[in-house]
């Protein structure tokens, strides 16, 4: 079944996301909702952590989909992001005609589509499972170079690949793509005029309470809110890298693996390797532990449990 029939509503991607334990709110079921409507891409942005990556797999696993995943990094190029030759194939068949004695009208292409490596990109247009649904994920577009940016223009306007030995390369059923980007530097505004766009923002302390509750019902709840409570506080301070909301389902899995009821000092110090990844963090972690150890219990927050 094409994706723009499994999603009819907002409210279908509410209990889709719902269904696999990710809290959403209005304003980005809404904007999946229309990614889907009206078939283009959609790109996430936020701080590291704040659950944009998640936001593709719980969509694919909740539809039933195939998820592609292209991870970006620094010197990503059309070889490996969209297709490349198989020259040991096509060597091999070179070989194999030259023992046949074949003439030159008899001899095999080895620029066909056999002859092809299928990458993400490629394998998410023209897949060859046809009938099965995709999400592509373009995972961290901010960390590739600006000519790939130019480069994935063509597929997010069309839908389509030109390979120069074959011709134009059509999708059987457009995918959902989902681009996300951690903002360590700006995409070009070509690129995002292709796409809808939304800002994940850290969670509120009730949403991360939702959250946690959701992925982790086991946990301690007074835990659980301290847990919240101190991660809330943690994101004033000027930490080159302020936790996010994997940090804290990290943290708080540790915390319940070593049978913890509740925080103190004794135990953040020697979990903070889940929370902070640089030393300046932990040196400022330092100077600040007396203010994220008050905790105050928020009367909103006992009905999430």
């Amino acid at each position: 079944m094409p994706l723009q029939q499994q999603v009819q509503t907002i409210e279908d991607v509410q209990k889709i996301l719902a269904a696999q334990r990710y809290i959403a709110d209005t304003s980005l079921a809404t904007v999946i909702y229309l990614a889907f409507k009206l078939e283009k891409p959609l790109l996430l942005e936020g701080e590291t952590g704040v659950g944009k990556t998640e936001v593709a797999k719980v969509l694919a696993a909740g539809l039933g989909c195939r998820l592609i995943r292209l991870q970006c990094y620094e010197g990503l190029d059309v070889n490996s992001a969209l297709y490349e030759w198989n020259y040991p194939k096509q060597l091999l068949k070179i070989k194999m005609d030259e023992l046949c004695a074949r003439s030159g009208e008899e001899l095999t292409n080895i620029f066909s589509e056999e002859f092809l490596i299928r990458r993400p990109l490629l394998e998410a247009i023209h897949s060859e499972s046809l009938g099965t649904p995709v999400v592509l994920l373009i995972d961290e577009l901010d960390r590739s170079d600006e000519e790939f940016e130019a480069f994935l223009l063509e597929i997010l306007s069309d839908f389509q690949v030109t390979v120069p030995e074959i011709g134009t390369l059509k999708a059987f059923e457009n995918p959902l793509v989902i681009l996300t980007s951690n903002r360590t530097r700006d995409v070009h505004d070509a690129l995002k005029r292709r796409c809808l766009y939304h800002w994940i923002d850290y969670p509120t302390l009730e949403k991360e309470l939702e959250i946690v509750a959701a992925r982790l019902p086991d946990i301690n709840r007074e835990l659980a809110l301290q847990i919240c409570e101190f991660m809330q506080k943690a994101r004033n301070l000027d930490f080159l890298k302020r936790p996010g909301i994997a940090e804290t389902l990290d943290w708080a899995r540790a915390l319940m693996v070593l049978h913890k009821d509740y925080l103190d000092s004794e135990t953040v110090n020697k979990t903070l390797g889940c929370l902070f990844k640089y030393k300046q963090d932990l040196s400022l972690y330092k100077e600040h532990e007396q203010e994220l150890f008050t905790f105050q219990r928020s009367p909103t927050c006992g009905s999430l449990y």
